[in-house]
């Protein structure tokens, strides 16, 4: 890797890290709870918020099987175990998210975003692997994964201490995000499936801003709140993650890996 990728790279990490030690701790908000749509319907509170995970389930289900489908042919540890990660991510959080807004408190919200970190940190190592290098990819799958669950275990302790700090959680959120346009950019590799990372990027990111206008949304729309929404939008951004694990699969089988 050219000197000067390195140096931008590590220049995005420090200014991430800085922007959340400028920050200050970030305690969960309790009114983070007090979604705009609490509708009991059929038996089940928070109804649309619980069943709008549905579509993430069956593409976690869908996820698993194309990730065992060609796991035999990948090349390497790591390339077989991150749409693995990925899959299990996906499936896992659509229950943890479910049974969260079923009942939505603190503890419950530990099973929501725990196995969300399994999705974004297999997106950040399966960017590193294909677009830096297999190297790169095996040290960021090695060591993120453990961040990621680290970043929830971290919230937990700090929030059972009374000083709650969701600062890693959310550099896990967000670092690949902010991370993938520069390594796109940098990179001279040459995939079929570049504009896929695009569209996961924009459509999760238009998901959270319906998140954030929760409320809003609900008193526009009247029948759905910003934050169901925000899981269709999520599911749809998902759709395009395993295309491009599909699309992934087809080229390095050619075989010809990017």
């Amino acid at each position: 890797m050219p000197i000067k990728h390195l140096l931008l790279y590590l220049s995005v990490f420090l200014i991430s890290c800085a922007i959340l030690l400028v920050q200050g701790p970030i305690p969960q908000d309790p009114a983070y709870h007090n979604f705009a749509d609490q509708r009991h319907i059929g038996g089940i509170q928070n109804f649309w918020n619980v069943v709008s995970n549905v579509p993430m389930f069956f593409l976690g289900i869908y996820g698993l099987n194309l990730a065992f489908q060609h796991f035999g042919q990948r090349a390497d540890f790591t390339a077989k175990w991150i749409p693995v990660v990925l899959a299990l991510g996906i499936f896992t959080a659509s229950i943890g998210s479910a049974y969260y807004h079923y009942n939505p408190n603190n503890e419950t919200l530990v099973w929501d975003r725990l196995p969300m970190t399994l999705m974004f940190m297999s997106v950040f190592s399966l960017i590193a692997y294909d677009l830096i290098g297999p190297n790169w990819g095996r040290w960021a799958f090695l060591l993120s994964i453990p961040l990621g669950i680290f970043s929830i275990w971290y919230w937990q302790i700090t929030e059972a201490a009374g000083h709650g700090d969701l600062r890693p959680y959310a550099f896990v959120q967000f670092f690949p995000m902010a991370i993938a346009p520069v390594v796109i950019w940098l990179s001279n590799k040459k995939t079929t499936y570049i504009r896929y990372i695009w569209f996961v990027i924009a459509w999760y990111g238009i998901a959270k801003v319906f998140e954030h206008f929760d409320r809003e949304t609900y008193q526009i729309l009247g029948f759905w709140s910003g934050h169901t929404i925000k899981h269709l939008l999520g599911a749809l951004s998902l759709v395009y993650l395993l295309m491009l694990v599909r699309a992934r699969d087809a080229q390095h089988n050619q075989p010809q890996f990017a």
